[in-house]
């Protein structure tokens, strides 16, 4: 059970984010967009905290050093592999993003896959799958799947 203090919050209000109090903190930080299980328990060493510790129970200046963390995640010593924007292609240097700026950079990563007609812009304006899976019998997206047979005459 978790301890709860007098200042406990059942709310935190995270980097765009609402998440629940009652959740220790590593998997209240997977309800970032953007965050992984592997990413959050770095966070979480990186800033000092305990694994156990609940996210209800964080005070301001607390909340204040995690959003640090996870805005610049290499200046406070987690590895460069577990960022999502390796070697980026605008400013050529390795970011991690979070929340509203990582849907925005995919979609304009799929927009410009799609203007320059590249393999992986057609597929994505076609509507079928991208990376190579099978299409054969996945991936119909609310066609029927099945035979028609022909109407028996009676």
């Amino acid at each position: 059970m978790t301890t709860k203090t007098e200042d406990f919050r059942y709310i935190i209000r995270m980097i765009g984010t609402d998440i629940d109090g009652l959740k220790k903190l590593p998997i209240g930080l997977l309800k970032i967009n953007g965050i992984n299980k592997r990413l959050a328990d770095a966070i979480v060493k990186v800033a000092g905290f305990n694994i156990d510790m609940t996210v209800g129970n964080l005070t301001d200046s607390e909340v204040k050093k995690l959003e640090a963390v996870i805005e610049e995640p290499s200046k406070f010593g987690v590895p460069v592999w577990l960022l999502n924007r390796r070697k980026d292609l605008a400013t050529g240097k390795d970011i991690h993003l979070t929340g509203p700026d990582l849907t925005l950079n995919t979609r304009t990563g799929i927009k410009l896959m799609i203007e320059s007609r590249s393999w992986k812009g057609v597929r994505h304006s076609l509507g079928l799958k991208v990376r190579g899976q099978r299409t054969r019998t996945t991936g119909r997206k609310g066609r029927v799947v099945g035979v028609r047979r022909k109407r028996s005459a009676r």
